[in-house]
This record gives C-alpha cells, sequence and structure tokens, in this order.
C-alpha cells in the first residue's frame, strides 16, 4: 500500500510540475508588449461646455491643477450622477474654504452603449469644462485601458491624481470571492496591501506616469499589477481608510470575474518570472 501511495505522489507532483511548466511556456509566448495607446481621430479632443472641441493636454504638459479624479465608466448612465453629485459637492466646498486647491474631473467613457457621456456632459456645461472634462473612447478598453489610456495622452497635468470608481461592490458571495482573491494577490504578486481592488488610488503625478506607462494589464487585475511595478520601483505606499457604499447595478459577473483575475494574476507572476515582461529599476522615489 505504502509503495503505491509512494508512487501516487510522485506521479501527482510530475503532473504538477509539467502542467506548471506548460503555463510558464503558454503565459511566456502569449505575452504582448505594452498594449498600443493608439487613439482615434476623436479621442485627441474633447468638447469644452460650449460643445467646441479642444485639444486634450498632455502628461508632459506643466501642472495646472493639485487634483485630478479621474472616474473610468462603462454603461453608467443611471448611477454616475450618484458619484459625480458628491464629488463635486465636496470638492466644490473644499475650494470655496482654500481658493488656492484647484482641482479637475475627467469621466472616461470606456466605449459605453448607453447615454453615459451625455450624463457626464451636463456636469461639464453645469461647471465648466475646466473643473469637468468628458473623454468618450470609441471601443471599450477595460476600466485599467481607460485610465491608461488618460494618463498618457490627456490630462494628468496635475500635481496628484485620484483614480475613482463610479461604483462600489460588496455582497456577501463578493466579499467571499474577495478574499480567496486577496489571498492569490498575496501569494504571487503583491505583498502588504489589505485590499488591491479597492477602486480609489491617490497617485502623485511621476508615480501616475511612471506605473501606468509600464501597465500591461488593461482589465479587472490590472490594480495588482499597477503595485506590483509601484513596489518593485519602491514607491511608498499607505492605505487610508475610507467610508464606501455599494450601488446596485454592477456589470461584474463575479464567478466568472473573479476566475479571470485569478488567471491574470498568475499570468503576471509568470510573465514577470520567466521575463517575458520587464521593469528597469530607475531612482527611488519619494
Amino acid at each position: 500500500m505504502a509503495p503505491l501511495l509512494l508512487q501516487l505522489a510522485v506521479l501527482g507532483a510530475a503532473l504538477a510540475a509539467a502542467a506548471l511548466v506548460l503555463i510558464s511556456i503558454v503565459a511566456f509566448t502569449t505575452a504582448t508588449k505594452m498594449p498600443a495607446l493608439h487613439r482615434h481621430e476623436e479621442e485627441k479632443f474633447f468638447l469644452n461646455a460650449k460643445g467646441q472641441k479642444e485639444t486634450l493636454p498632455s502628461i508632459w504638459d506643466s501642472p495646472t491643477k493639485q487634483l485630478s479624479v479621474v472616474v473610468p465608466s462603462y454603461n453608467e448612465e443611471k448611477r454616475l450622477p450618484v458619484m459625480m453629485d458628491e464629488a463635486l459637492s465636496y470638492l466644490e466646498k473644499r475650494q470655496k474654504r482654500d481658493p488656492a486647491f484647484t482641482y479637475e474631473v475627467i469621466v472616461v467613457d470606456d466605449g459605453s452603449k448607453d447615454q453615459t457621456s451625455k450624463v457626464a456632459f451636463k456636469y461639464c456645461q453645469k461647471y465648466g469644462s475646466d473643473k469637468v472634462r468628458v473623454i468618450t473612447l470609441v471601443k471599450n478598453r477595460g476600466k485599467g485601458g481607460a485610465i491608461r489610456m488618460n494618463q498618457m495622452a490627456i490630462a494628468c497635468g496635475s500635481r496628484a491624481h485620484l483614480e475613482k470608481e463610479s461604483i462600489a461592490q460588496r455582497s456577501y458571495f463578493r466579499t467571499l470571492l474577495m478574499y480567496g482573491f486577496h489571498f492569490l494577490v498575496w501569494f504571487l504578486c503583491v505583498k502588504g496591501i489589505r485590499d488591491t481592488q479597492c477602486g480609489f488610488k491617490l497617485f502623485t503625478r511621476e508615480a501616475a506616469s511612471r506605473t501606468f506607462s509600464s501597465l500591461h494589464v488593461e482589465r479587472w487585475a490590472f490594480d495588482v499589477e499597477l503595485l506590483y511595478i509601484a513596489q518593485f520601483f519602491k514607491i511608498p505606499i499607505a492605505e487610508i481608510a475610507v467610508n464606501w457604499t455599494e450601488i446596485e447595478g454592477s456589470k461584474l459577473v463575479p464567478f466568472w470575474s473573479w476566475l479571470q483575475m485569478g488567471k491574470d494574476l498568475l499570468f503576471i507572476r509568470l510573465r514577470y518570472l520567466t521575463g517575458a515582461w520587464r521593469l528597469e529599476q530607475t531612482r527611488k522615489m519619494n
């Protein structure tokens, strides 16, 4: 009996090793370089409050705002107003208390099929395009792709940048999946971060430029690679508690989305481990 169990154990270990080698080969051979930041002609402009086209600013322009709030949105015509009303109310009050404080809210419509852009543009008309801009992407790129497109191609002429989801997702089932996902994050990619998926991240302008310019993943797991890159560059990271309220209507399909993210986590780890993706170390950031 004992020899049989030993043989089965050896066979199991051999199969696991073979599977890992095979997955590593697949991860390496299917790895692509940085996703192309190709912009369609209409994505090079935004409409001001009067409906006139203006050229998008560049990340290489001099800073003009203290804070940029980037809101990636996909089919959010019904939920976007809740977030925008609360955010703009706070930002306006803060500016009244401190006239030197400047901000901009950039809504990136990630190829929505509903009226997300039109809903967002109403805020541009109300507050002015100096404070609210709407960027409409021709096709859906995923949350990471939408934010990266914004980082590299527009705005972020600011001293600080805030990436904010227009939604929050929490339920018992999602919470259970979240804990399993966090274990995989800790085991494979990022240690020391309790919640990598919180869609409320603040970057300095330099940190945003360096991390997003190295980003490969454009879908849900992009947060993990972003933090992996930040830790590689030794960019200081701190977690601050925030009040987070769920708004019904999430487009996330829990099981399949987490399964996709689990695959992405494994591939992130293997692609950096095998050298398919590389990061070049530079000076340490403050």
